[in-house]
């Protein structure tokens, strides 16, 4: 989804008296002295902390079982010399 139809949406849904806005059950709430701009950084904010975007990005193309197992033991390689590198 683009950012101004997110934010135009958002703006939709307030002005029409919503105090709730969901989307892929992400819910914001909207406080009586909130301006617009506010509430739609306050569900940008939760997009990323709950990771949708990535998982949007992550099952938009079909990865092979083999693919998933290497990716993950790179992953798991990287977090081992960043320990080693690091002291962690």
């Amino acid at each position: 989804m683009e950012e101004t139809s997110l934010s135009e949406a958002l703006r939709f849904a307030l002005e029409k008296g919503g105090v709730f806005f969901t989307l892929m059950s992400i819910i914001v709430k909207a406080n009586p002295g909130d301006s617009t701009d506010s509430v739609i950084r306050k569900f940008q904010k939760r997009v990323v902390a709950e990771g949708l975007v990535q998982e949007i990005r992550d099952r938009s193309v079909y990865k092979k079982p083999s693919e998933k197992r290497q990716e993950y033991l790179a992953e798991k390689r990287r977090k081992i010399m960043r320990a080693r590198r690091y002291g962690g």
